[in-house]
């Protein structure tokens, strides 16, 4: 039997979010129900409730950077149990069969995984995010919170913590490595710290040098203005690895210039308009333009496991429910060092 729940929800794109009741389903054989303590504030959330990205679903209760604690599990439960510190991640579902998925890598899932919200299950019904007090969610995608990990601090960990840790990873950051990362935000200072705690050596490339301090704070090596055009000339065929964190549009060929050979500059941010390459500038130096998704389930767990070894988390500034469509506003015009999260106490 399905439940009811408190929320914040967008009823239609661009709308305020209020207040509301939602259901949750009932919890089944492989379920936990978590209660939520804290969500993060990412701006892809923006981006769905105001359909920056395409059509979506309404009502939407966005939040999928979600911390909590185990309150009831299902009898076929063993992976978590009451109690127990978890996280939920982008993603809740996947088909659980495709060649992606047996590799563990159900982000990539090839039959279309399942978004924490703004999606529709394997069941027909729509999903519903972290701006609320419970959810069900499969055990095999929740993970563990390390206990000397702080549930607010660990929340922006669940989507900015492993969109970056996972491309870090996969092209081998670590000692001898040097890895840029573009911006300064809720990804960027992210990618700073745990590129850091894995052995590189980090350059920021920011617009300005405002964050400089903050940068070099967090594990930056080396600061640099992209708004200099010096900047592209002093730091030509540098960097292993560029990471890009930004959703504004980006001349790829001034960034790509500054790969060594068989470098590679990897997108995580999602700008809403279609960029433009010069292939001369890719094929000329060997050099990579890619793309990342969140990371995997496990990917997700090796990343906390990480930052509690190293004592990492976001920096955040814990806001109350009713604060919600401001800090909406203040993400977009980047007043916030460096994720809001909502203290899910106050809904």
């Amino acid at each position: 039997m399905t439940t009811t729940t408190t929320a914040y929800a967008a009823p239609a794109a661009k709308a305020p979010l209020e207040r509301t009741t939602i259901p949750r389903r009932a919890v089944g054989a492989h379920d936990v129900l978590i209660d939520i303590k804290f969500s993060g504030v990412c701006h892809s959330d923006i981006h769905q409730a105001r359909e920056g990205w395409g059509q979506a679903i309404f009502p939407m209760v966005p939040g999928h950077e979600i911390t909590g604690v185990v309150s009831r599990t299902g009898p076929g439960v063993t992976r978590h149990a009451v109690g127990d510190r978890v996280g939920v991640g982008v993603m809740v579902d996947s088909c659980r069969d495709c060649e992606n998925c047996r590799a563990g890598l159900p982000n990539y899932c090839l039959n279309g995984n399942v978004m924490t919200y703004n999606a529709v299950g394997y069941d027909g019904e729509p999903t519903y995010g972290g701006y609320s007090r419970q959810i069900v969610v499969d055990e095999n995608f929740v993970v563990r919170i390390p206990d000397n990990l702080p549930l607010d601090i660990a929340a922006p960990l669940l989507c900015a913590g492993v969109t970056t840790y996972s491309p870090l990873r996969h092209w081998n950051a670590g000692p001898g490595s040097r890895i840029a990362v573009v911006g300064m935000g809720g990804l960027g200072h992210l990618a700073v710290k745990l590129a850091h705690a894995m052995g590189a050596e980090v350059t920021v490339l920011s617009q300005s040098l405002r964050k400089r301090e903050d940068g070099l704070r967090l594990g930056a090596r080396h600061y640099h203005a992209t708004s200099d055009p010096k900047t592209f000339d002093e730091l030509k065929g540098s960097f292993d690895l560029i990471l890009s964190t930004v959703s504004a549009p980006l001349d790829l060929d001034s960034y790509l210039s500054l790969l060594r050979t068989d470098g590679a500059l990897v997108n995580v941010g999602l700008p809403e308009e279609p960029l433009a390459v010069n292939m001369f500038t890719m094929v000329l130096g060997r050099r990579t333009l890619a793309g990342s998704a969140c990371g995997s389930i496990q990917e997700t767990q090796d990343m906390l496991d990480l930052c509690a070894a190293h004592g990492l988390g976001a920096d955040i500034e814990r806001i109350d429910a009713s604060q919600i469509n401001e800090a909406f506003d203040r993400v977009l015009s980047s007043d916030v060092r460096y994720r809001f999260v909502i203290d899910i106490a106050t809904l």
